[in-house]
């Protein structure tokens, strides 16, 4: 059994290295040799061996025969391959000497196929490097011109299209290192011609304002001749004029009407035509390409701001000229005006926000710096053309489309400061006018100086134009010059209510107003002036009512004429009146009352120069020379009131009533400085001489009193001034002491005004002086038995009045 699988085993092997290439039998040999029998194999291998040679044997005795024909037939192919060769070799020669040439030709068409395909090669890199070279040249061309913004698209389109398609050069490589470097330049170069722009127009926003704010000037006043020639034109008196003259009322610069020559000639540049915004446009655009915009408009704008806070800080001496006023408003006008041409021209570098929020800063610290500024001025004048200039300033910048509502309102808050300075301005005229004024009527020599007086205050007087030259008219030289101050300063009121977009009624308002502070503060309290200063004599003062008078009468003329220039009608609701009645009649009052104080002065000063001897024995037959003195002086005083206009409006100044309460007022006073002459303290004693010579003094002055000064008093009222004297002198030269002592306190007492104090020490002072024994001279000493009694008799009136007084106090 074993050895059947042994002998199957070998054959297997056999068959495998039969059927396996030699250089896999390695294994199968091992296999062989790992075993017991490899003796047995190796004859088992012999044995196969010998088969396969007999079965070779075999095989080559069946072909040998073939084997040797064909060696023969191989020996005759030898010869003719041999022939062949030769024949070949020959061919060969003779091709090979023929293809000489034509290698030759083909090398050379090699060659020239060789250079077509390098020259087309060469072709096509340069058609893609010329496109490059040449937009390179054209980038250093634009950047030796400037032309950056044009030079930046070049060298987008380099970087983007040429550079691409060239290829890798080094050139190329070279350019594109050179790209970021060219776009720094032209980004910082662009930038300092920004910054040289801003620098540009900070200097020059000073002209371009000045040129904006004269274009609107000249638009306003074309406006306004255009208005007024359709205006005017449309009248009826105007055609008449035009038939009657045959020429054209309005002058050529009046009728807003130029030819296109003239307008062209006189074209004002805008700031387009004064400023060159390419850098700035040059620089957005450059920034916008180089993705940086946003950029650019934070710096521009942040810029913008710091110019406009420096633009808005003015000048410590802004308020001494006009021109500093208006550097400041051209200033801001150019600054806006600039942003406005940005704004329009320009896509988002400033928008419309960016550009109120700069007005409204703008506005706020323009109308703070005025109201400042403004504060400090004191000529009307200035203030006048300020406003103008405001108002132009406001209409410039409106014509841009800012709002200056607040411009306008400001200017209305101005208007009262305007008011003060132009009441402290006529304030000082009147005072000029009251100072030089002569207080004398005005003489009249002929017809043209009468019209001259008339044009300017408008006075009417039948009887006075009915007198012959020369002539006077009731009032001085500063009612007319009042009234035209008057006159100017509505005028005043009026220039500068214009161009503030007010209505008709409201300027009228506003000069109603205006005129009314001047009339009852200013002109009030220069008349009080006039009226109170020192050495002011009764003339002046007369002069000063008649001169009130007739200026009291023309307030209604005032009323008229502020009316036709506003043309709002005088009895228009709600209209302001003029206060100019209770100025004048206050002025009046004041006047009188200085009149009455005046005559008390000056009795004043009479009384100051009575010399009583309070000790006489025996009075005088006449009165004192200082009454004498003053009763005259009051005669010719009062006469002078007769000049006084009987036609006046009311109160004190009808007819003679002035002089009836001045008349009045002097006897009054008269009357109680004579009794407070009496009962001087420093008077101890008086002597019943003394009292009779007092006494005839006080029938002097009733004799005036009866003698009528002043026409008008109605009996003996101006007797009764002196009522309390009389009644006090009767009693004591009437020595009635029993009658004022029992009916003392009845209505129908006969010594109703004598008052017991002044009674007692009046009687206190005889006392004295009849007490007095060293006087020789006393009227009681040829009674020297009754002294005794009279003295005892007095001491019981005094006793009895003592009574009385502590009775009535009780």
């Amino acid at each position: 059994m074993a050895s059947a699988e042994t002998a199957a085993e070998h054959e297997r092997i056999l068959r495998e290295i039969e059927s396996t290439d030699t250089n896999c039998i390695g294994p199968t040999l091992r296999s062989v040799y790992d075993g017991q029998e490899h003796g047995l194999f190796m004859d088992k291998l012999e044995g196969r061996i010998r088969n396969h040679d007999r079965e070779i044997e075999k095989m080559c005795n069946h072909h040998f025969q073939g084997f040797v024909d064909s060696i023969t037939e191989l020996l005759k192919v030898r010869g003719e391959a041999q022939k062949l060769k030769c024949q070949v070799t020959e061919t060969n020669q003779k091709l090979q000497n023929d293809g000489k040439e034509l290698l030759t030709s083909m090398d050379e068409l090699r060659q020239c196929r060789l250079q077509q395909r390098n020259i087309a090669t060469t072709i096509d890199k340069l058609t893609h490097c010329l496109p490059v070279l040449e937009m390179y040249s054209k980038l250093q061309e634009q950047m030796r011109a400037k032309r950056y913004y044009p030079a930046l698209r070049t060298l987008e389109q380099l970087e983007e299209s040429c550079l691409p398609q060239a290829g890798s050069y080094r050139f190329c490589g070279i350019m594109s290192e050179n790209i970021p470097r060219l776009r720094t330049h032209i980004r910082d170069v662009s930038m300092s011609d920004l910054k040289d722009f801003l620098e540009s127009i900070r200097k020059h926003s000073d002209k371009i304002g000045e040129t904006a704010m004269k274009q609107a000037q000249v638009q306003i006043a074309r406006d306004n001749a255009v208005t007024s020639q359709q205006r005017s034109m449309s009248g009826r008196r105007i055609r008449k004029e035009v038939e009657r003259t045959g020429s054209n009322p309005f002058s050529e610069k009046d009728s807003g009407i130029l030819d296109v020559e003239d307008e062209e000639k006189d074209e004002i540049p805008g700031a387009q035509d004064l400023v060159d915004f390419s850098p700035v446009y040059r620089c957005l655009h450059i920034y916008t390409v180089l993705g940086a915009r946003d950029t650019f408009e934070n710096y521009y704008r942040k810029q913008r701001r710091k110019q406009a806070r420096l633009v808005l800080q003015p000048h410590s001496n802004m308020h001494e000229t006009l021109e500093g006023y208006r550097r400041y408003f051209n200033q801001i006008v150019g600054f806006f005006v600039v942003e406005d041409h940005i704004l329009h021209t320009t896509q988002g570098l400033v928008n419309r926000a960016y550009v109120e929020e700069l007005w409204e800063l703008a506005l706020s610290k323009t109308i703070a710096a005025l109201r400042t500024h403004s504060s400090y001025c004191t000529d009307p004048d200035l203030i006048l053309d300020l406003k103008n200039l405001i108002v132009l300033f406001a209409d410039t910048l409106q014509g841009y489309g800012f709002p200056v509502n607040q411009l306008f309102d400001m200017l209305l808050e101005m208007r009262d400061q305007y008011g003060e300075v132009l009441l402290k301005k006529w304030n000082q005229s009147f005072r000029q006018i009251l100072d030089q004024d002569n207080y004398s009527p005005i003489p009249v020599a002929s017809p043209e100086e009468y019209q001259r007086i008339a044009g300017q205050f408008p006075f009417q007087d039948p009887e006075l134009d009915k007198m012959p030259f020369p002539k006077k008219l009731p009032f001085s030289e500063f009612v007319p010059k009042v009234y035209s101050q008057l006159k100017e300063f509505i005028y005043a009121c009026l220039k500068y209510s214009e161009d503030l977009h007010l209505s008709s009624t409201e300027i009228d308002d506003m000069i109603r107003k205006s005129t009314n502070l001047l009339l009852t503060r200013t002109l009030s309290h220069c008349l009080q002036y006039a009226i109170k200063k020192k050495n002011v004599g009764l003339a002046e003062l007369v002069q000063i009512i008649i001169n009130t008078t007739h200026l009291e009468q023309s307030c209604h003329y005032l009323e008229e004429f502020i009316s036709n220039i506003t043309n709002v009608p005088p009895d228009t609701i709600n209209a302001t009146k003029l206060y100019g009645t209770s100025t004048f009649k206050d002025a009046r009052h004041a006047a009188e009352e200085e009149i009455y104080i005046n005559l008390n002065q000056k009795i004043d000063q009479f009384l100051q120069l009575a010399d009583y001897d309070w000790t006489a024995a025996q009075g005088g037959g006449q009165a004192s020379d200082y009454l004498s003195d003053l009763i005259a002086f009051l005669c010719s005083t009062f006469t002078v009131f007769t000049h006084l206009p009987g036609n006046a409006i009311e109160h004190a100044t009808l007819p003679g009533k002035v002089a009836q309460t001045a008349c009045m007022s002097a006897c009054k006073h008269l009357s109680t400085s004579l009794l407070q002459l009496l009962l001087e303290a420093d008077v101890r004693q008086v002597s019943m001489g003394a009292l009779q010579q007092f006494n005839v003094d006080v029938k002097e002055c009733e004799r005036f009193a009866r003698a009528g000064p002043v026409p008008g008093f109605q009996g003996d009222t101006l007797l009764l001034a002196f009522i309390d004297l009389r009644q006090l002198l009767d009693l004591f030269t009437q020595w009635d002491w029993s009658t004022y002592l029992a009916d003392y306190g009845r209505p129908t007492c006969k010594y109703l005004r004598v008052n017991p104090h002044t009674a007692l020490a009046l009687l206190e002072k005889i006392s004295r002086s009849m007490k007095d024994t060293s006087r020789k001279n006393n009227m009681f000493a040829q009674f020297r038995k009754n002294e005794r009694d009279k003295q005892k008799l007095i001491d019981t009136v005094v006793k009895q009045l003592r009574n009385l007084i502590a009775t009535n106090q009780a």
